[in-house]
């Protein structure tokens, strides 16, 4: 088994994610909590997230719609009350739906933008002002490989996915003064269970095998190190750069 690092500034940090109950999202929450820290995490998935918080010590969930802006500011709000201002900030939720770029109307493109793009800036609107007051912390953005590597079939995903390197580089600017950090890690296709059971055939785990430097497939816990390691103080310089973890593949 492979023995990771443990990040002893990550401990009795209090951590803010969205998207936790599933996938890369619980992924992250046990490692986070295996680092000793405080974690809270916002889902839809009522069963999915209390199944993850009752498996890990010192993690608590808010269930939450994160389309709902006003919703999600509430359920930060009342992760603020149970654990703290948030140390770190992990915008982790998103949902990479394939469609037909004819059949896309304003409405499901408007649904999609609410669905992988918006929380993340009203997710950091709402904690950052703690950060400053705190003299520093640090935010983790969820990008994606889909639009370095030209992936078709999910135009208004790929389009969202590309737009949070643009806002992980201006909030770097913005709230750098405060230091605060932000960053963006890029995984590549991760084998989660959702990628099994929809779109990991044969065929396809085959042709992406060869377009990887590396011959692996990838484990969801490879991204939930990186975060680890951006939400540390060993990452204490790096700001508004793309983290990957894709094999090798962009």
């Amino acid at each position: 088994m492979t023995e990771f690092a443990i990040y002893p500034s990550l401990r009795d940090k209090t951590v803010v994610m969205t998207g936790g109950a599933s996938g890369i999202g619980a992924e992250i929450v046990a490692a986070f909590a295996a680092q000793g820290a405080q974690v809270g995490f916002l889902d839809i998935d009522a069963t999915g997230a209390a199944a993850v918080s009752n498996a890990h010590d010192g993690v608590t969930h808010e269930v939450c719609d994160l389309r709902d802006v006003e919703a999600m500011q509430a359920a930060l709000a009342a992760l603020r009350d149970r654990i703290g201002p948030a140390d770190v900030l992990i915008n982790n939720a998103a949902r990479d739906d394939r469609h037909d770029w004819k059949d896309v109307t304003p409405a499901y493109w408007d649904e999609r933008m609410n669905t992988n793009l918006r929380h993340m800036f009203f997710a950091i609107q709402a904690v950052a002002p703690d950060m400053i007051a705190a003299g520093g912390g640090s935010i983790v953005n969820m990008g994606s490989n889909s639009w370095w590597e030209t992936v078709g079939n999910f135009p208004a995903y790929a389009t969202a996915k590309a737009a949070v390197h643009g806002l992980t580089r201006t909030m770097a600017r913005d709230l750098g003064m405060h230091r605060i950090r932000v960053n963006t890690v890029v995984p590549g296709w991760i084998m989660t269970d959702r990628q099994k059971d929809l779109w990991a055939t044969p065929e396809a785990l085959e042709a992406h095998r060869l377009a990887q430097c590396l011959p692996d497939l990838i484990d969801p816990v490879y991204v939930a190190r990186m975060v680890l390691f951006l939400a540390s103080d060993d990452a204490k310089m790096c700001s508004a750069n793309n983290y990957m973890v894709e094999a090798g593949s962009i």
